[in-house]
């Protein structure tokens, strides 16, 4: 069976020793850019590898760039070949940031053209939870050939979407917490505020108190009134930097609305460039 959006622990636990199946830890702090692999190394899923989000999961920064670009295919492809991935693998990404920096290994993957890819639903809280063990020492895995087969088509540029947003061609979803979305508050990125047009969707909207994703039918409610009348395949997803945002477009495939975008470049790139224009408030 493939698995293309969430895993639940109790699957994942019965897939541990199965050699088609590669646990992704993805845990990261923005803050702190080495916390997540002292986390890994202080105990993590049993089998699990690493994958570092500046390193690993994104390109390298330009003066002009979001902080977190997307890397080129081809070097995403050879790090996903060094961490034991290629087309017969299925992956399973989990963190502790209720599946935000794990949702960005998703998209990445399926970006390439790999579907067979999942997220843990509740990521590391749910197994702790579940009183089920971790491990130490870190995992050698043998390289694989992975080939990529980026599709252009799932992401878009700062001037699509001015664009696209000047004629309502689109629906952009802001995956910020309000606060940073109304510009009352910017602890990473050079201005405050939102693109104009855009809406706040605050990832957390898509999960329950307890970390993991709502149900398809309660997703499915609340990402169609955040649609406002637009097809999902007209959604483009945003953030700070290319990463919550994909917790949206995992979301929004879980719910059945399949098709949306992303806009890789999200505030921390609009916000550094001059001649963007720049709203505040709700």
């Amino acid at each position: 069976m493939t698995y293309e959006t969430l895993v639940d622990v109790a699957t994942l636990k019965g897939h541990l020793a199965d050699p088609s199946f590669r646990v992704v830890d993805c845990r990261f702090e923005l803050g702190n850019p080495d916390a997540g692999r002292a986390l890994y190394l202080s105990g993590h899923l049993p089998g699990a590898v690493y994958a570092h989000l500046d390193a690993d999961l994104s390109g390298p920064r330009t003066p002009w760039s979001g902080r977190h670009p997307l890397p080129e295919p081809e070097d995403l492809a050879l790090t996903l070949g060094r961490l034991g991935i290629n087309d017969s693998i299925q992956v399973v990404a989990y963190d502790e940031s209720n599946g935000a920096y794990a949702a960005r290994l998703w998209w990445l993957l399926r970006w390439l053209g790999h579907r067979r890819v999942a997220v843990l639903d509740g990521g590391l809280a749910a197994w702790r939870a579940a009183a089920l063990p971790l491990s130490v020492p870190p995992v050698s895995v043998g390289p694989r050939h992975f080939v990529a087969r980026p599709d252009a088509t799932m992401h878009v540029s700062g001037d699509d979407v001015v664009r696209l947003v000047a004629r309502n061609e689109c629906v952009l979803l802001d995956a910020r917490a309000p606060e940073r979305y109304e510009g009352r508050l910017e602890p990473l990125d050079p201005q405050a505020g939102h693109v104009p047009g855009a809406h706040n969707h605050h990832f957390a909207r898509n999960l329950a108190q307890n970390g993991s994703f709502l149900a398809p039918e309660a997703l499915a409610a609340v990402l169609t009134r955040q649609l406002h009348g637009h097809p999902p395949t007209e959604a483009i997803s945003m953030c700070g930097s290319g990463v919550t945002a994909c917790h949206t477009l995992l979301a929004l495939e879980i719910a059945g609305l399949p098709g949306a975008r992303l806009y890789p470049g999200s505030w921390s790139e609009w916000s550094r460039d001059p001649g963007r224009t720049v709203a505040v408030g709700p």
